[in-house]
């Protein structure tokens, strides 16, 4: 008898309450459940658990671990290094769990560990509030949370991880604990950074924030522009007021509306702007780089931030190729802004580009060993993107991206943001976490001391 077809029975006695919320190979809805946001990762679980509360996923935990048979937690499923599912063993499937309550009076939100992003902006946003996430909306709230969580309300309301109030988890042996500030503390400082390491997030309580809509959107510029427009952008950023922000960016523009015909295919840069503030304060944050050079697209207006979330999720849908690499960045000298022009002249194909995400102002407020989150003194986090739809193509993805990556790490700070790595090794992990590394084998030894939470990137127990 197979692993897979011995875990699958077994679990249709062990966990027969859930009914039809096993699934398994022989299932017609097996393959749609296993696929992952990154298709260039293609695993097969022995068995997928549609988990309904924190009861299912503390009784699917106790089912793996007494078997020793790995699993994975999937939230949203984005993660592209397909950390999301294991072969051969179990995925604790969360996406059940989508509640979403908004608290107006104190301005604070419970989401289901299921939930994605758009989720919690559709709450939110009647309300007149806002709750710092990433910038695609399909994007799970779990798995970016608990890696940091960096995106266009960074600058002026700090990282998800700052936002984060509370958690209701379940550990490796199946109990159940709130993590806070005033309950399991050093928990809770290990889950705001340290992925899912330590155990599995049912509910989380945020801080939200008055927003009513912000100005955002797109500014394009030739390629050949971008050396001049980084130069001033490397030089702006740190000391513009947190209200204002936008990442900076190299692709090829789609050949797809709302964007004009004849710019179809054209390389450029970019910043996509998040603005905060009045239109005409957004202009003049805006007026020095419309100055520079004369913008082949200059797509920006007034909209709810929900709109601004979820802009690129038509262009980047699950099902697609995709190979990253990342790295935080402090300075951009010259030579990285050469590096960054001659890599993105060579593009494999109209998806892939690299982006510099703003990790400062209200990031630089918390200490580095205040959270797991370690690279506090960092300015941006950049990230290289391969992608593609053609399963023929991820070579040449592959090839770019590292490629690419060797030549602008030697700029780099050090470590990278977690929720933009690949399987990388030890040593990266070690990297990211820095000198906070020791203190979160200390918690794992204390929460998860078998490592039965390890199709992550892995923090090991201390010895």
């Amino acid at each position: 008898m197979s692993t897979t077809v011995s875990v699958l029975d077994e679990a249709r006695g062990a966990l027969a309450t859930f009914g039809d919320r096993l699934i398994g190979p022989d299932d017609p809805r097996y393959d749609e459940s296993r696929a992952l946001f990154n298709a260039m990762v293609d695993k097969r679980p022995a068995l997928v658990a549609l988990c309904e509360g924190a009861d299912d996923v503390a009784a699917v935990i106790r089912f793996a671990r007494d078997r020793d048979v790995p699993f994975a937690v999937r939230g949203g499923g984005h993660n592209w290094g397909g950390l999301a599912s294991v072969d051969d063993g179990v995925v604790v499937d969360l996406s059940p769990m989508k509640a979403v309550s908004v608290d107006p009076g104190s301005s604070t939100v419970k989401v289901g560990g299921g939930c994605v992003w758009g989720e919690v902006d559709a709450a939110t946003q009647p309300h007149g509030l806002a709750v710092p996430t990433g910038i695609i909306s399909t994007t799970g709230v779990a798995g970016l949370t608990l890696g940091g969580g960096h995106g266009y309300l960074t600058r002026r309301h700090g990282l998800t991880i700052d936002n984060l109030l509370s958690a209701e988890m379940v550990l490796a042996d199946g109990s159940q604990v709130t993590a806070s500030a005033e309950e399991n503390p050093d928990l809770f400082w290990a889950i705001r950074g340290g992925g899912g390491n330590f155990g599995v997030v049912t509910e989380f309580t945020f801080r939200a924030h008055p927003l009513e809509t912000i100005v955002g959107g797109p500014t394009f510029w030739a390629i050949e522009d971008s050396d001049r427009l980084l130069a001033a952008y490397r030089e702006w950023l740190p000391s513009a007021p947190r209200n204002v922000s936008g990442f900076f960016n190299w692709h090829t523009i789609p050949p797809a509306e709302p964007f004009p015909e004849e710019l179809h295919l054209r390389l450029v840069c970019g910043i996509v702007w998040c603005i905060d503030a009045s239109d005409e304060e957004a202009e003049k944050a805006m007026a020095p780089f419309l100055s520079i050079a004369e913008p082949l697209m200059h797509g920006v207006g007034r909209m709810p931030i929900a709109a601004l979330n979820s802009a690129f999720d038509g262009l980047y849908h699950p099902g697609d190729q995709w190979y990253a690499r990342a790295d935080f960045v402090r300075e951009i000298p010259d030579e990285a802004m050469e590096r960054n022009r001659e890599w993105n002249a060579k593009m494999p194909t109209f998806k892939s580009g690299s982006h510099l995400y703003p990790v400062d102002g209200a990031v630089h407020d918390v200490a580095p060993e205040d959270t797991a989150f370690a690279f506090r003194d960092a300015t941006w986090s950049q990230v290289f993107i391969g992608v593609d739809g053609d399963p023929a193509q991820a070579g040449a993805l592959k090839d770019w991206t590292i490629g690419y990556w060797e030549a602008l790490h030697p700029y780099a700070a050090g470590g990278a943001y977690v929720n933009f790595m690949m399987d990388e090794g030890q040593a990266r992990v070690k990297a990211t976490y820095g000198p906070n590394y020791a203190r979160l084998q200390k918690v794992k030894a204390e929460v998860d001391p078998d490592n039965v939470f390890r199709v992550n990137q892995n923090i090991l127990p201390a010895a």
